[in-house]
């Protein structure tokens, strides 16, 4: 049995107005999702990662499902070298519902400081790219982007070795006490140890010390640190290296000259 030809062209025709009014209303239907990015949430993880969360609430109030809903963060420095990145993956959204999730990314600051040390010594900010895409009515693919900045406060600022002094101890030893000062601009407390090695003009190792540090988030921390330093090494001028060693970090040696 043959189909004439002019019921093909209906089938077609009465096919392609489908699929158009599928494709526009969908595309309408656009205007009765609503997407809320709450503020940024910066947390810490159980092993001492920096959390950066972002609450999302989509209202699918549209005509059709949304598909393959996925957001992408990419955080980087200001140079553009990435730090971190995450994303969030939702297969579908039904229509007539609302969906809440939490979008997470995390940052490892020793991967911060393997790029830079500033992030340790000055405050800055990161950059933040944040993609959205999904597909309307599961079929139609669709993607926004944008870009917005973070502040970074660094959890050494301003960090500063004051004037040493020195104190008999024996015939053989002086304690050298080396004041340390700092604000922790970071959104977390400091706590750790700082080493200091103390080497003379010819550049030889004549003592070392060690103290423990507590600086709440927001706080000017000062405080010292006591040597034991061979008396016959000891010049006028030469450096000390400074090492850090805490849950969130380790570095060193920070190099610092005296005299």
């Amino acid at each position: 049995m043959r189909i004439p030809i002019r019921m093909i062209s209906i089938a077609t025709t009465f096919f392609w107005v489908f699929l158009i009014v599928f494709f526009v209303s969908a595309a309408y239907s656009v205007k009765d999702v609503q997407f809320e990015f709450e503020e940024p949430q910066v947390d810490l993880t159980p092993d001492n990662k920096i959390l950066f969360s972002l609450p999302i609430k989509i209202d699918n109030k549209g005509y059709y499902n949304i598909g393959s809903f996925n957001v992408t963060t990419i955080i980087s420095d200001i140079e553009g070298f990435i730090i971190s990145q995450g994303s969030t993956f939702i297969p579908v959204i039904a229509r007539g519902k609302q969906t809440i999730a939490t979008h997470n990314a995390t940052i490892d600051i020793n991967n911060l400081l393997q790029n830079s040390k500033d992030y340790l010594f000055n405050d800055t900010e990161l950059k933040v790219h944040e993609t959205v895409s999904m597909e309307l009515a599961e079929v139609i693919p669709v993607q926004v982007s944008t870009n917005f900045s973070m502040p970074w406060g660094a959890p050494l600022y301003n960090f500063t070795l004051g004037g040493i002094e020195y104190t008999a101890f024996n015939g053989t030893h002086m304690t050298v006490t080396v004041p340390i000062s700092f604000e922790n601009h970071a959104f977390f407390d400091m706590t750790g140890r700082i080493q200091i090695h103390m080497y003379n003009s010819a550049n030889i190792l004549v003592g070392e010390g060690q103290t423990t540090i507590e600086a709440p988030q927001n706080a000017l921390y000062n405080g010292h640190a006591k040597l034991s330093v061979l008396i016959g090494g000891i010049t006028e001028n030469g450096h000390f290296e400074v090492y850090f060693s805490t849950p969130f970090f380790n570095f060193g040696p920070l190099v610092i000259s005296y005299g």
